[in-house]
């Protein structure tokens, strides 16, 4: 005589319970466990970035002077010297002219000619605030020079030939703003700040007005 298949009795609920609980404990701590975030963009850290051409260079027919007093072309004019001298006057917080002064300073590397005009330039701006001109990048190595720039202590000032200068500001990143000239104008006596904040650069266009005929 044939017996019927056992029903899902008592016993064979306990089994399938049994069987059931590390899977269930599995799950659970499974849902408990702390899960690391994903890493979302970087944002880059804010940067204020001021740059400057080299002041004012001998006309055809004139000539500069070097760090002895000697004439020399490819040193700064007359004109050049003193808006050096004045320099440190834009960061001054009584002038109320919105310029921070710079953590640090940098220059076009070079012995003769625009780079010599750019450390020229920055000197006595680098003694009035205790620090020292960096001028280890030549005209050329924007690349190197932006990198430089945005791991040192904001603000930054830059003195740079106007050539270079849309290199540097490709650079940068800071290459694509409303209103930003497509190439340095032929001026002495202007300054661009470049601000990033949240990973967003703005610009703007600052006159100098440091010397007579200033516009």
């Amino acid at each position: 005589m044939s017996q019927a298949p056992a029903g899902p009795g008592p016993r064979r609920r306990t089994v399938l319970a049994a069987a059931l609980t590390p899977l269930a404990a599995a799950g659970c701590a499974e849902e408990e466990r702390p899960r690391n975030p994903r890493p979302g963009p970087e944002v880059a850290k804010d940067a204020l970035v001021m740059i400057i051409r080299h002041a004012e260079k001998p006309s055809a027919g004139d000539t500069g002077e070097d760090d002895e007093g000697n004439e020399d072309p490819g040193f700064l004019a007359i004109r050049g010297r003193r808006r050096a001298q004045e320099l440190p006057a834009l960061f001054a917080p009584s002038r109320g002219a919105g310029l921070p002064r710079p953590e640090a300073v940098f220059a076009a590397g070079g012995k003769a000619g625009a780079p010599a005009r750019c450390r020229q330039t920055v000197e006595t701006l680098a003694t009035a605030l205790h620090t020292q001109v960096r001028t280890e990048f030549a005209v050329g190595a924007e690349q190197a020079l932006a990198r430089a720039v945005l791991a040192a202590r904001m603000p930054v000032l830059v003195c740079w030939e106007h050539t270079g200068m849309p290199r540097l500001i490709r650079a940068l990143g800071a290459h694509e703003l409303l209103g930003l000239p497509a190439a340095w104008p032929d001026r002495f006596d202007l300054v661009w700040m470049f601000t990033r904040r949240r990973g967003v650069w703005t610009f703007r266009e600052l006159p100098q007005h440091l010397l007579s005929g200033d516009a």
